[in-house]
């Protein structure tokens, strides 16, 4: 690939949204704009113009503007880049492991982490497949849907963030997840049937992980307990937990034991009236007219 080429692939990446920084998250700004200030003191250190680093790195200048200013996230190519050019010493490459704890929007990130600390995660969700199970498409379609209408930058923040929680499956050692979905939601053919399709067969794909337990709750059944909304449980290795739910508590996080006692109560009425996990994974083969 030529040198021009390589430059305009970098500032078509750079052009992507969902890389501005979110003028809401006081963390993400205070950790973007610092690596944006030293970048600039290293550029100025070594007497280097932002017209002349612009073009050894392959980006614009506007962008090393932007990204100097604390206005962009600077993406990891670009911080490796940026560190031979200013002869850094990995140093600014470094900094991608501050960079990349803020990549997301907050509220993401905290619920994240509690996922990523949790040995037993349990999901009930009435409306949508739980984000935990979504695929890129299918999270993508449902947060364009959204009204008022996200900025194609904010959709695509929300659609990394969303998927950067699905690394709870590649921990080691696994934790146990539990998820009871909503029939309705199994049929709605959210963005197109090539993508309804493809969100059944990732479901059926989780389903027969060892440590996943994936259940339906007919349309066709009694009231129960979810009625309100989804409900998310979270048990931690010092035996504490955390819970949320939109119905009782507004989804705010709670830890109070008996608040978590009604919590566990509705959730255990619900997956005792939903499919069992062989029948659920046999309903969703029918709906892909797989038996």
């Amino acid at each position: 690939m030529s040198v021009d080429g390589e430059a305009g692939r970098r500032e078509d990446e750079a052009d992507e949204p969902g890389w501005d920084v979110d003028p809401d998250d006081e963390w993400g700004v205070a950790v973007i704009t610092t690596v944006g200030r030293q970048l600039k003191l290293r550029r100025e250190a070594i007497g280097m113009r932002v017209v002349d680093f612009a073009k050894a790195v392959g980006y614009g200048e506007d962008m090393v503007y932007k990204i100097e200013s604390g206005k962009r996230i600077p993406r990891q190519d670009y911080l490796v880049v940026s560190d031979k050019v200013l002869r850094a010493g990995g140093m600014v490459a470094a900094m991608w492991e501050d960079v990349k704890k803020v990549r997301y929007p907050k509220k993401i990130r905290e619920l994240g982490k509690l996922e990523g600390k949790a040995v037993e995660i349990g999901v009930y969700e009435c409306n949508i497949v739980a984000g935990l199970l979504q695929t890129p498409e299918h999270a993508r379609a449902l947060i364009e849907a959204a009204q008022p209408p996200y900025s194609p930058d904010d959709v695509e923040r929300m659609v990394a963030a969303r998927l950067a929680r699905q690394s709870v499956f590649e921990r080691n050692p696994a934790p146990s997840l539990h998820f009871v979905l909503e029939e309705a939601p199994l049929r709605r053919q959210v963005g197109g049937t090539m993508v309804w399709r493809q969100q059944l067969e990732r479901l059926l794909e989780v389903g027969r992980l060892s440590n996943v337990t994936l259940q339906v709750m007919p349309t066709n059944t009694e009231p129960h307990p979810g009625l309100d909304g989804r409900i998310e449980l979270l048990k931690f290795p010092d035996g504490t937990a955390v819970g949320r739910a939109d119905g009782r508590f507004n989804g705010r996080p709670v830890t109070d034991l008996k608040q978590l006692r009604i919590l566990e109560l509705r959730y255990g009425t619900i997956r005792a009236q939903a499919l069992p996990s062989r029948e659920s994974l046999d309903f969703i083969k029918e709906l892909l007219g797989e038996k």
